[in-house]
Protein backbone atom coordinates (compact mmCIF):
# COMPACT_ATOMS: atom_id res chain seq x y z
CA UNK A 1 0.00 0.00 0.00
CA UNK A 2 1.35 3.54 -0.30
CA UNK A 3 3.05 5.54 2.12
CA UNK A 4 3.52 9.24 2.97
CA UNK A 5 7.09 8.78 1.24
CA UNK A 6 6.26 7.19 -1.31
CA UNK A 7 3.89 9.65 -2.38
CA UNK A 8 6.55 12.49 -1.67
CA UNK A 9 9.14 10.36 -3.99
CA UNK A 10 6.10 10.11 -6.83
CA UNK A 11 5.48 13.77 -6.43
CA UNK A 12 9.42 14.65 -6.54
CA UNK A 13 9.51 12.45 -9.89
CA UNK A 14 6.51 13.90 -11.73
CA UNK A 15 8.46 17.55 -10.79
CA UNK A 16 12.06 16.48 -12.03
CA UNK A 17 10.43 14.85 -15.09
CA UNK A 18 8.67 18.23 -16.26
CA UNK A 19 11.87 20.25 -15.05
CA UNK A 20 13.76 17.30 -17.24
CA UNK A 21 11.07 18.09 -20.34
CA UNK A 22 10.84 21.54 -19.89
CA UNK A 23 14.62 21.97 -20.50
CA UNK A 24 14.77 19.59 -23.69
CA UNK A 25 12.06 21.64 -25.21
CA UNK A 26 13.71 25.26 -24.22
CA UNK A 27 16.97 24.39 -25.69
CA UNK A 28 15.50 23.04 -28.83
CA UNK A 29 13.85 26.35 -28.80
CA UNK A 30 17.17 28.25 -27.95
CA UNK A 31 18.28 25.90 -31.22
CA UNK A 32 15.92 26.92 -33.84
CA UNK A 33 13.21 24.49 -33.36
CA UNK A 34 9.73 26.07 -31.83
CA UNK A 35 8.23 22.79 -32.17
CA UNK A 36 8.06 21.77 -28.58
CA UNK A 37 7.29 25.04 -27.77
CA UNK A 38 4.24 25.02 -30.32
CA UNK A 39 2.79 22.83 -28.67
CA UNK A 40 3.30 23.79 -25.41
CA UNK A 41 5.51 21.57 -24.10
CA UNK A 42 8.12 24.75 -23.20
CA UNK A 43 6.43 24.38 -19.58
CA UNK A 44 6.94 23.52 -15.91
CA UNK A 45 3.44 22.23 -15.92
CA UNK A 46 3.45 18.68 -15.37
CA UNK A 47 0.07 18.24 -17.18
CA UNK A 48 1.75 18.75 -20.89
CA UNK A 49 4.38 16.34 -19.85
CA UNK A 50 2.38 13.25 -18.74
CA UNK A 51 2.05 9.72 -20.31
CA UNK A 52 -0.69 7.83 -19.05
CA UNK A 53 1.17 4.49 -18.79
CA UNK A 54 4.51 5.59 -18.19
CA UNK A 55 3.76 8.55 -15.76
CA UNK A 56 0.77 7.13 -13.75
CA UNK A 57 -0.12 3.62 -14.44
CA UNK A 58 3.33 2.11 -14.12
CA UNK A 59 4.37 4.27 -10.49
CA UNK A 60 1.50 3.90 -9.03
CA UNK A 61 1.30 0.27 -9.65
CA UNK A 62 5.23 0.19 -8.33
CA UNK A 63 4.24 1.99 -5.03
CA UNK A 64 0.53 0.02 -4.51
CA UNK A 65 2.93 -3.58 -4.70
CA UNK A 66 5.50 -2.21 -2.28
CA UNK A 67 8.19 -2.46 -4.94
CA UNK A 68 11.48 -0.90 -3.50
CA UNK A 69 12.01 0.91 -7.14
CA UNK A 70 10.02 3.39 -8.46
CA UNK A 71 10.40 3.83 -12.30
CA UNK A 72 8.45 6.41 -14.81
CA UNK A 73 8.66 8.08 -17.63
CA UNK A 74 7.30 11.35 -19.38
CA UNK A 75 6.29 12.01 -23.20
CA UNK A 76 9.49 13.09 -25.01
CA UNK A 77 9.22 16.17 -26.11
CA UNK A 78 8.88 16.38 -29.86
CA UNK A 79 11.86 17.78 -31.68
CA UNK A 80 12.63 18.27 -35.52
CA UNK A 81 16.22 18.16 -36.08
CA UNK A 82 15.65 20.40 -39.42
CA UNK A 83 15.00 23.27 -38.03
CA UNK A 84 18.12 23.22 -35.93
CA UNK A 85 20.98 26.00 -36.38
CA UNK A 86 23.42 23.63 -36.28
CA UNK A 87 21.98 19.93 -36.61
CA UNK A 88 25.15 18.10 -35.57
CA UNK A 89 26.01 20.63 -32.34
CA UNK A 90 22.53 21.26 -31.23
CA UNK A 91 20.89 17.62 -31.20
CA UNK A 92 23.54 17.50 -28.60
CA UNK A 93 22.65 20.54 -26.76
CA UNK A 94 19.05 18.83 -26.55
CA UNK A 95 19.79 15.98 -25.53
CA UNK A 96 22.24 17.37 -22.77
CA UNK A 97 19.88 19.70 -21.33
CA UNK A 98 17.34 17.32 -19.75
CA UNK A 99 20.08 15.62 -17.81
CA UNK A 100 21.85 18.91 -16.46
CA UNK A 101 18.34 20.16 -15.35
CA UNK A 102 18.30 17.32 -13.19
CA UNK A 103 21.88 17.68 -12.14
CA UNK A 104 20.73 21.41 -11.07
CA UNK A 105 18.38 20.29 -9.25
CA UNK A 106 20.31 17.61 -7.53
CA UNK A 107 22.82 20.19 -6.73
CA UNK A 108 20.22 22.37 -5.61
CA UNK A 109 19.00 20.02 -2.94
CA UNK A 110 22.27 19.14 -1.75
CA UNK A 111 22.67 22.63 -0.81
CA UNK A 112 19.63 22.95 1.18
CA UNK A 113 20.57 19.80 2.93
CA UNK A 114 23.91 21.26 4.23
CA UNK A 115 22.02 24.88 5.27
CA UNK A 116 19.67 22.32 7.38
CA UNK A 117 22.44 20.89 8.97
CA UNK A 118 22.08 17.24 10.54
CA UNK A 119 23.04 18.37 14.40
CA UNK A 120 19.16 20.74 13.95
CA UNK A 121 17.37 17.37 12.96
CA UNK A 122 16.42 16.26 16.20
CA UNK A 123 15.09 18.86 17.40
CA UNK A 124 12.31 19.61 15.13
CA UNK A 125 10.36 16.96 13.17
CA UNK A 126 9.79 19.58 9.69
CA UNK A 127 13.20 19.70 9.46
CA UNK A 128 13.59 16.05 9.32
CA UNK A 129 10.95 15.52 7.13
CA UNK A 130 12.33 18.31 5.04
CA UNK A 131 16.24 16.37 5.16
CA UNK A 132 14.05 13.25 4.17
CA UNK A 133 12.57 15.05 0.95
CA UNK A 134 15.89 16.58 0.04
CA UNK A 135 17.73 13.43 -0.28
CA UNK A 136 14.64 11.81 -2.20
CA UNK A 137 15.17 15.16 -4.28
CA UNK A 138 18.49 14.43 -4.64
CA UNK A 139 19.03 10.91 -5.52
CA UNK A 140 15.89 10.96 -8.25
CA UNK A 141 17.55 13.85 -10.16
CA UNK A 142 20.95 12.06 -10.46
CA UNK A 143 19.17 8.35 -11.16
CA UNK A 144 17.31 10.44 -14.22
CA UNK A 145 20.67 12.08 -15.03
CA UNK A 146 22.51 8.98 -15.05
CA UNK A 147 19.62 6.65 -16.69
CA UNK A 148 19.13 9.45 -19.42
CA UNK A 149 22.75 9.55 -20.26
CA UNK A 150 22.94 5.83 -20.96
CA UNK A 151 23.45 5.47 -24.70
CA UNK A 152 20.36 3.79 -25.88
CA UNK A 153 17.30 5.10 -27.78
CA UNK A 154 15.31 6.72 -26.79
CA UNK A 155 17.09 7.95 -24.35
CA UNK A 156 19.06 11.23 -24.04
CA UNK A 157 22.55 9.72 -24.26
CA UNK A 158 21.36 8.13 -27.53
CA UNK A 159 21.04 11.79 -29.00
CA UNK A 160 24.26 13.12 -27.68
CA UNK A 161 26.16 9.82 -29.19
CA UNK A 162 24.46 10.49 -32.59
CA UNK A 163 26.10 14.02 -32.59
CA UNK A 164 29.60 13.00 -32.01
CA UNK A 165 29.00 9.61 -34.82
CA UNK A 166 29.64 9.82 -38.66
CA UNK A 167 26.71 10.06 -40.83
CA UNK A 168 27.87 5.97 -41.56
CA UNK A 169 27.72 5.85 -37.42
CA UNK A 170 24.28 7.31 -37.14
CA UNK A 171 22.85 5.24 -40.11
CA UNK A 172 24.33 2.17 -37.94
CA UNK A 173 23.27 3.24 -34.58
CA UNK A 174 19.48 4.58 -35.44
CA UNK A 175 19.02 0.37 -36.46
CA UNK A 176 18.93 0.00 -32.85
CA UNK A 177 16.39 2.62 -32.28
CA UNK A 178 13.34 -0.21 -32.76
CA UNK A 179 14.77 -2.25 -30.21
CA UNK A 180 15.75 0.19 -27.30
CA UNK A 181 12.74 -0.08 -24.96
CA UNK A 182 13.23 -3.82 -25.09
CA UNK A 183 16.66 -3.68 -24.25
CA UNK A 184 15.85 -1.40 -21.35
CA UNK A 185 12.81 -3.72 -20.17
CA UNK A 186 15.66 -6.48 -20.24
CA UNK A 187 18.04 -4.50 -18.27
CA UNK A 188 15.45 -3.37 -15.91
CA UNK A 189 14.00 -6.86 -15.15
CA UNK A 190 17.24 -8.67 -14.92
CA UNK A 191 18.51 -6.44 -12.69
CA UNK A 192 21.90 -5.13 -14.42
CA UNK A 193 20.76 -1.97 -15.18
CA UNK A 194 20.68 -1.59 -11.11
CA UNK A 195 23.74 -3.01 -10.72
CA UNK A 196 25.48 -0.48 -12.97
CA UNK A 197 23.27 2.77 -11.97
CA UNK A 198 23.65 2.36 -8.40
CA UNK A 199 27.00 2.94 -8.14
CA UNK A 200 27.26 5.61 -10.15
CA UNK A 201 24.50 7.16 -8.32
CA UNK A 202 25.81 6.65 -4.70
CA UNK A 203 29.44 7.89 -5.60
CA UNK A 204 27.71 11.20 -7.13
CA UNK A 205 25.78 11.44 -3.93
CA UNK A 206 28.64 11.17 -1.80
CA UNK A 207 30.41 14.12 -3.77
CA UNK A 208 27.36 16.43 -3.29
CA UNK A 209 26.76 15.52 0.13
CA UNK A 210 30.71 15.26 1.14
CA UNK A 211 30.45 18.58 3.53
CA UNK A 212 27.19 17.79 5.17
CA UNK A 213 27.88 14.99 7.79
CA UNK A 214 26.48 12.04 5.85
CA UNK A 215 24.56 10.69 3.25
Amino acid sequence: MFDKFSLYTYFILIFSLSFHEYFHAWAAYRCGDDTAKDMGRMTLNPLPHIDFIGTFLVPVFMMYSGSSMLFAWAKPVPVNPANFNNPKNDIVKVGISGPLSNIAIAVAAALAIGIIGVAKLQANSINWLLWKILHYTLYINLLLAVFNLLPIPPLDGSQVLSGFLTARGQAAFAKLEPYGFIIIIFLLYTGILGMVLTPVVRFLAGIFLWNTGGI
